[in-house]
């Protein structure tokens, strides 16, 4: 009796899907991941216990920005609101010296540009002791009363 011999196929593995499906992933990685470098500013607010005012400092950098978001540095106020001038009118001041505290003042008003640019600035130039200052409001400085006491 002869017995027809099968043929053995070649088995082999079908890598098509699997590379489709790494070119997927590393697609996907690609779009979802982000390419930013962000730089941070490290700020350093002052904190009050009571309503008393901080003691002034001898020496630091005063900012004032008024509603116009022009700028003003230690009561000299400035040509024109650009960061550059800014920069070089602080740079002018200080010289070298970076451990003196920065204190930023801003109107309420202030475009919010004029106030991170003072921040920028101040980031740029090395400052480490970056602080903003605020003004207590009034609804929060009134007594609270309940209108039906009588």
């Amino acid at each position: 009796m002869k017995f027809s011999r099968q043929r053995q196929e070649d088995l082999s593995i079908n890598l098509t899907p699997l590379i489709d499906v790494v070119f997927l992933l590393l697609i996907f990685f690609m779009v979802t991941t982000t390419f930013t470098r962000e730089t941070q500013l490290e700020v350093s607010l002052p904190e009050a216990e009571s309503a008393q005012a901080v003691a002034q400092e001898q020496e630091r950098i005063d900012v004032v920005i008024n509603a116009e978001g022009l700028y003003s540095v230690n009561g000299q106020a400035l040509v024109n609101a650009q960061a550059l001038t800014l920069r070089r009118a602080i740079t002018e001041l200080v010289g070298e010296q970076r451990a003196i505290p920065f204190v930023i003042t801003a109107d309420a008003q202030t475009p919010h540009q004029a106030v991170v640019s003072a921040m920028d600035v101040a980031g740029q130039l090395g400052f480490s002791q970056l602080r903003i200052t605020t003004q207590e409001s009034a609804e929060q400085s009134l007594p609270v009363t309940d209108e039906n006491s009588e």
